[in-house]
């Protein structure tokens, strides 16, 4: 069994409130959830509200196979969100 994660760091520019800010995070872990089986939250900087950090969890019984879904999975949140993705810290 191999396990991946990895958390990423989002620049949400025109979070203007936490409500804000909750909107863009609820969005982008709910269709992430729907499309992938992977464990997705938001784990880091609640009380920012131009800083979103969300942590994602893959298993999988093949290495390259869970490196292969968590990139994909972040290319996704990627382009289906309107915050800029500015830092991605895996961890194996």
């Amino acid at each position: 069994m191999n396990t991946m994660s990895a958390k990423l760091t989002f620049y949400i520019p025109h979070a203007a409130s936490l409500k804000d800010k909750r909107q863009v995070c609820r969005s982008i872990i709910d269709k992430t959830r729907q499309r992938f089986n992977a464990s997705v939250a938001e784990v880091d900087t609640q009380d920012m509200h131009q800083t979103l950090t969300i942590g994602i969890a893959v298993v999988s019984g093949d290495a390259a196979h869970a490196r292969r879904s968590l990139e994909e999975i972040i290319r996704f949140m990627e382009n289906n969100t309107d915050a800029e993705l500015s830092e991605v810290a895996y961890r194996e």
